[in-house]
């Protein structure tokens, strides 16, 4: 890959600005099923008011900026407004609590904070006396007329008409490419949440990296759901960018599967629980229908799993079997593609393992799955699968100007312009963390083939060594396990114990059919988790799971509890587990399946 030195990330804007001035950048929902749009010409202009209004209110070069709010189009001209003067983007997740938001607005050293709305201001205001450097919050949606404290992102814009655009190119000049661009606090699964400063040239090199190596096309568009405030996100606006194309911001998480349909995406990128998610949907409306309709779903399966394997082998499907894909699209596949838009060609998964049952369902039906990996710590993309050049259960090679290799002990390292520059006021983490010759330790444990693909085997820190002194890999076991349409979450639990068990949470749409269906009463999932029947039914679903795993993985003992949440403090704002949280708030369930040690 020719690797093009952009002096920062405001040059890398200007060009695509230049280059497609007059083609859609940016769509959002103005309200369900209607949007609105600019054009980059228009996106960059507004970028410019923004970064105006910051010098307005005195936010110098290397100054931080908060943005709490789940993603929106407000949140990335704000971020390029910020960078493009030489202030550093943190983001922090809506679902932050009061207390998490004062620690990243406190060690961050931040000087101003964008809030989504009044919910988001509301939390600042409780700890406004904790967080004496902040001068002014800015509202994105709504005003605050009771404290001029807060203004309203109008009012705000109208700070910066005043400043010359000379004054404007002057800051965006003095921006180097080892400057920072961004903070991305790590979501904690143990620990405090490190700050990973990431530079212009980290954010530059990535968005080039994943350019090429993934299959946007001269018509693509995308779609985002996932929180800006994390750097998965964002690596996918910077690498868009790049190709000029349109972006397209969901309203909610919970409004996804009915904006999907309005954006018609190409492709889009996600974490694994939304594809189980669907997946789980899928198959348990087929099961509904019975009859001849789950033969039919059956079939059409059979035949794409066919043409999955064809294809991933790159040999030439028999006309009978392409026959009878073009049935199993019209009556099976057609349906769930058309439920994500009707375009959509590829999808991006990462930030945890995909089962790849999950992933060959996706493909049988005509929607390339691709995994990859990445973390906070290097621009959150080192692997990923091609188009053209793909396996399932693997991450992919990595991405063009990035190394790899494993270490003595098989822990994953890379080295790139991808990698961090520190992590914030923690030398001693950073030095654990890279080497002296720029090798970055991942924490994931894997093998590389003869063909430079990666296979994750585990997380060292998730690693089980049970009694018996088997070394285990949680995540592959988890994996399996979530392909049950009757389990939302679980978490394994065995180390240093005779056996495997498991904390599970139950899927509420599909258990509470289960429910009905067998006259039991109840007014909420919770009502079902002591339900004998439910007990019953979660020891079938994880024996029937068990029969795909060698016998010192399977799991022996369930204990099915309330849903892990990111309110009750066991998920990331990432929706990974925090397994030490959960052992500590179930210690007492985890101890009763272990009644003899």
């Amino acid at each position: 890959m020719q690797v093009k030195d952009y002096p920062n990330v405001h040059a890398m804007l200007k060009e695509t600005v230049e280059r497609y001035s007059a083609q859609t950048a940016y769509k959002w929902f103005v309200d369900a099923g209607r949007t609105e749009s600019v054009n980059w010409k228009q996106f960059y202009e507004q970028v410019k008011t923004v970064a105006k209004s910051l010098m307005a209110l005195g936010v110098k070069k290397d100054d931080k900026v908060n943005i709490v709010s789940y993603t929106c189009y407000p949140w990335v001209i704000a971020d390029f407004g910020i960078t493009s003067i030489g202030g550093s983007t943190v983001g922090i997740y809506q679902s932050n609590l009061p207390q998490d938001c004062k620690y990243i607005i406190n060690h961050s050293d931040a000087v101003l904070v964008f809030a989504e709305d009044e919910s988001q201001l509301k939390k600042l205001l409780e700890i406004r006396k904790e967080i004496p450097d902040i001068r002014k919050v800015v509202l994105f949606n709504g005003s605050y007329n009771d404290d001029d404290w807060v203004i309203s992102f109008d009012e705000f814009l109208e700070l910066g008409k005043n400043i010359p655009d000379k004054t404007f190119y002057e800051r965006v000049d003095a921006v180097t490419p080892q400057d920072t661009a961004g903070i991305v606090y790590t979501s904690g699964t143990t620990g405090v949440p490190k700050g990973a400063v990431l530079t212009h040239d980290n954010i530059t090199f990535t968005a080039q990296s994943v350019r090429e190596s993934t299959d946007i096309r001269d018509d693509d568009e995308v779609f985002i759901f996932l929180p800006l405030a994390h750097v998965f996100a964002r690596t996918c606006v910077y690498a868009t960018l790049l190709t000029g194309r349109p972006t397209t911001f969901t309203r909610s998480m919970a409004t996804v599967i009915d904006d999907i349909k309005v954006a018609r995406p190409h492709w889009f990128a996600s974490v694994p629980r939304i594809y189980e998610k669907v997946y789980s949907k899928v198959v348990s409306g087929a099961e509904a229908k019975g009859g001849a309709a789950l033969k039919i779903f059956g079939w059409a399966c059979e035949i794409g799993n066919q043409v999955s394997d064809y294809q991933l082998k790159k040999q030439p499907i028999p006309f009978l079997t392409k026959l009878q894909y073009q049935l199993a699209t019209k009556l099976v596949f057609s349906k769930i593609k058309e439920a994500l838009g009707g375009r959509l060609r590829w999808c991006i998964s990462g930030a945890a393992p995909l089962n790849p049952t999950i992933g060959k369902f996706f493909h049988a039906a005509g929607i390339l799955v691709l995994e990859g990996i990445g973390m906070t710590e290097n621009t959150s993309f080192t692997n990923l699968n091609r188009y053209d050049d793909y396996r399932f259960g693997w991450v992919g090679p990595p991405g063009p100007g990035i190394e790899q290799k494993t270490s003595e002990e098989g822990e994953v390292m890379y080295r790139g312009r991808n990698v961090m520059k520190e992590y914030y006021k923690m030398p001693a983490e950073t030095a654990e963390t890279i080497t002296e010759d720029g090798w970055q330790y991942t924490g994931d444990l894997g093998e590389i083939d003869s063909e430079n693909f990666l296979k994750i085997t585990g997380r060292k820190k998730d690693l089980i060594i049970t009694a018996g002194g088997k070394n285990i890999a949680p995540a592959a076991i988890e994996g399996i396990m979530a392909t049950s349409k009757y389990i939302n979450q679980i978490c394994v639990i065995g180390d240093r114990r005779k056996y495997l068990s498991a904390l599970v949470t139950l899927d509420p749409d599909n258990i509470a059919e289960y429910a009905q269906e067998n006259d039991i009463v109840f007014t909420n999932v919770d009502d079902l988790i002591d339900n004998e029947k439910v007990i019953r039914l979660i020891d079938d679903e994880v024996m029937r799971k068990n029969s795909e795993l060698p016998s010192f993985e399977t799991i022996k003992k369930v204990t099915i509890v309330p849903e892990f949440t990111i309110e009750n403090s066991m998920l990331t704002p990432t929706l990974k587990i925090k397994k030490n949280v959960v052992s500590e708030r179930h210690e007492v369930e985890i101890d009763s399946m272990y009644p003899n040690e």
